[in-house]
């Protein structure tokens, strides 16, 4: 792997570095939203230890994911959605594909303003509907800062809210940590019924989500602008490996830094959860909403770790959300070449979730739903990225190795046949 990149005359290269870590961060906010609380929360309580080889090898997959649509915005200072609106041959390939994109979008913000919702009811009694309000108002107001200070200020306001999660949900671990034996026994890949298979598959669509693979290669573009060299479109974008290294092969190499430390950081919180709830709340009746696992650790734990747990999923709300968003208004203006006012298009989406809310729809039902939905987008976002990471026309000398090709391909068949199968059982009632 390369050094990260050095930094200018009189500035440390590590400090340099570490100066141009935070995309990856923002983007793994999608993976502790309030759909991975569920999932991990049922998979600890009703399986024990059995799923932890789950959530490692999504972590795993997920890193894979995020470098290519993070090295795809970096190459090319381009979006996904910006590629694919090039690449798509008529203007009705572009609208039905920015179709379902935006659709399995507004899903997602269904599940991160339904997490946020449920968490202020937990924490201060309000209703479900005043909840989803002030979800999306705070939400509008992260992407304010987005929209007028610049990537940076809203990259520290986010990973400021994954902090939040951080503590919030692997507090309990301090008060009853898991048994370690059983926990590396977890490691061993197995399944036990037909549930177990429906938890592994529902944990893999909670981690990998579309909306942040479009998000990841939007956040390095604007982080980073428009490469110093010649054309995406050729091969001539990149230097030849003997040449000395090039700005984009230094931002490559803290790439990988910041998505190794993103995927780092979700993976401890999505373990954390499974393991929390596989030492205390093992055949816990409730625990496959958000409420009663709160209402469980509460019990188990005292309310101090179960108010800790609401504010992380209220912070989890909150800043996947507004991710949520800005993955949305990226979508359009990729794929459709339409920009609307961030606000305007923050009430739009907003609506689906607050008439879930209002019409008074079970919450963990949603969740369930909105999974479904991210189901139905993985294989339209995933099957481009490794497509056009591995072309020397898009990304020169950096196009992918024919490993990670390989990797690439593995995992996206593995995630395609998983939510096969849940999508399956869920229909089927299996």
């Amino acid at each position: 792997m390369d050094a990260p990149p050095s930094g200018r005359a009189g500035a440390p290269a590590s400090a340099r570095g570490v100066a141009l870590l935070g995309p990856a961060l923002v983007a793994g906010v999608a993976y502790v939203d309030p759909g991975n609380v569920a999932s991990n929360m049922t998979a600890g309580a009703g399986y024990g230890y059995l799923l932890v080889w789950v959530v490692v090898v999504a972590n795993v997959i997920a890193w894979l994911v995020q470098y290519l649509s993070a090295k795809l915005g970096v190459v090319t200072g381009r979006s996904l959605p910006e590629l694919l609106g090039d690449g798509l041959p008529n203007r009705f390939a572009r609208r039905a594909y920015w179709l379902q994109a935006e659709l399995v979008a507004m899903a997602t913000d269904i599940a991160e303003v339904i997490g946020g919702a449920v968490a202020l009811q937990l924490l201060f009694g309000l209703p479900l509907l005043l909840g989803g309000l002030i979800t999306g108002a705070v939400s509008m107001a992260l992407l304010a800062v987005q929209g007028r200070r610049g990537a940076r200020p809203f990259e520290f306001v986010v990973i400021g809210l994954l902090a939040v999660v951080t503590v919030g949900f692997l507090a309990g671990l301090l008060v009853a940590p898991p048994d370690p034996a059983a926990a590396l026994g977890g490691l061993t890949p197995r399944f036990t019924d037909s549930g177990s298979v429906l938890l592994a598959a529902s944990i893999l669509g909670a981690t990998i989500m579309p909306h942040a693979i479009y998000a990841h290669s939007a956040l390095a573009r604007d982080r980073f602008g428009t490469p110093a060299a010649p054309s995406a479109g050729t091969t001539s974008v990149a230097t030849s490996p003997s040449a000395p290294r090039s700005p984009i092969a230094r931002l490559l190499a803290v790439t990988r830094w910041d998505v190794t430390l993103a995927m780092v950081v979700a993976g401890a919180v999505n373990l954390g959860m499974l393991l929390l709830a596989a030492a205390t709340l093992p055949g816990v009746e409730g625990t496959d909403s958000l409420e009663g696992a709160h209402a469980a650790i509460s019990a188990q734990l005292g309310p101090l770790i179960g108010t800790l747990f609401a504010v992380g999923l209220l912070a989890s709300g909150l800043a996947s959300t507004a991710v949520g968003a800005y993955a949305g208004a990226e979508i359009m203006h990729g794929l459709l070449r339409v920009r609307i006012a961030m606000p305007v298009r923050r009430l739009i989406t907003l609506i689906p979730a607050l008439v879930i809310l209002g019409l008074g729809v079970d919450p963990t039902f949603a969740l369930v739903l909105s999974q479904v939905a991210l189901s139905f987008g993985i294989p339209f976002a995933l099957i481009p990225l490794v497509a056009l990471t591995a072309r020397r026309r898009i990304l020169g000398t950096y196009a992918n190795r024919p490993w990670t090709t390989v990797a690439g391909i593995v995992a996206v068949t593995l995630l395609i046949a998983l939510n096969a199968v849940l999508l399956w059982l869920l229909l089927t009632g299996s």
